[in-house]
C-alpha cells in the first residue's frame, strides 16, 4: 500500500526535513509541499492525499483550523514546537502528534500508524464489499446454463465472439457466447482484473509475474500496455 502525503509548514527548513524523511519509506508517497495553510488547500484540491503533515502555528489560518476544512478521510499529524497544542490536537481526532524538533525515528512511527489505519480501514471495506458480492454466476453453454463459483475462477480468455472460463475445479475450460466486455461487466472488479483485450484474471490467484506476463503453470497470460497503469495500482496496493 502506499500512503499520499502531504506537508505544511511556514519553515521552509522544517518543509524539507520532513520531506527528506519521506524519501526515506518504501510507502509514503510526497504529493505536495506548502509554506501556508491557503496553499495547502489549493494543492489539496487537486489532489487528494492520505496523509497531511501539519504545523500548528501559522499565518492567516492555523493547523488547527485547517484540519477542520480537509477531507474526513485525510488522517492528520500535527507538528509543533508547542506541546500545549496536544490536547486540541486530538481533540481535532488528529492520528498523532510530533513534537519539534521531530526525529527520523518519530516520523516514521507516526507514518507507521497511519499504515495500519489505512489498512485497517481498507480491509473493513473489502469485506463490506464482499459481504455484497454474488457468489457465483450464471453462464449458457451448450444450451444450458452452467452455475460457476466466483472462487473457483482463475482467468478467462476472449476469442472473438465467445469465452473460456478457467477454473480450479475442472481441467477443461467453460466456453460460453459472449464478448469480453459483457463478461467483465457480470464480475466484481474489486475480485477481477482486465490485463489484456482478451485475459481478465481473478486477483487473489495471481502467484507470480514475469517479464509483463502473469504465470498460471504453462500459461503465460500477457499484460496489455493499456491495462499496465490499472495493473501496477492493483500491485501497489496490494
Amino acid at each position: 500500500m502506499i500512503l499520499k502525503c502531504a506537508i505544511v509548514d511556514d519553515e521552509p527548513l522544517a518543509v524539507e526535513l520532513l520531506a527528506s524523511y519521506v524519501g526515506k519509506i518504501p510507502f509514503m508517497q510526497l504529493a505536495g509541499k506548502y509554506n501556508s495553510a491557503m496553499d495547502a488547500m489549493k494543492g489539496i484540491a487537486h489532489e487528494a492525499v492520505d496523509v497531511i503533515f501539519l504545523d500548528i502555528q501559522m499565518p492567516e489560518i492555523n493547523g488547527l483550523e485547517l484540519s477542520k476544512m480537509i477531507p474526513e478521510t485525510t488522517r492528520v499529524v500535527f507538528t509543533t514546537a508547542f506541546d500545549q497544542y496536544a490536547v486540541d490536537g486530538f481533540r481535532s481526532n488528529a492520528l498523532d502528534y510530533l513534537l519539534k524538533p521531530i526525529s527520523y525515528v518519530d516520523f516514521l512511527a507516526a507514518c507507521n500508524k497511519a499504515l495500519q489505519w489505512f489498512s485497517l480501514v481498507r480491509q473493513q471495506n473489502t469485506e463490506v464489499e464482499k459481504d455484497n458480492e454474488p457468489k457465483s454466476i450464471f453462464v449458457k453453454s451448450e444450451y444450458k446454463l452452467i452455475q460457476i463459483s466466483l472462487d473457483s475462477i482463475k482467468y478467462i480468455e476472449g476469442l472473438k465472439d465467445y469465452v473460456k472460463i478457467y477454473t480450479d475445479d475442472s481441467a477443461k475450460p467453460v466456453v460460453s457466447l459472449m464478448n469480453m466486455k459483457t463478461m467483465e461487466e457480470m464480475l466484481p472488479s474489486s475480485r477481477f482484473i482486465r490485463v489484456h483485450r482478451s485475459f481478465i484474471v481473478q486477483k487473489s490467484k495471481i502467484r507470480e509475474i514475469e517479464r509483463n506476463r502473469i504465470v498460471f503453470g504453462d500459461v503465460y497470460i500477457p499484460i496489455g500496455d493499456s491495462y499496465k497503469q490499472a495493473f501496477q495500482e492493483f500491485i501497489q496496493k496490494t
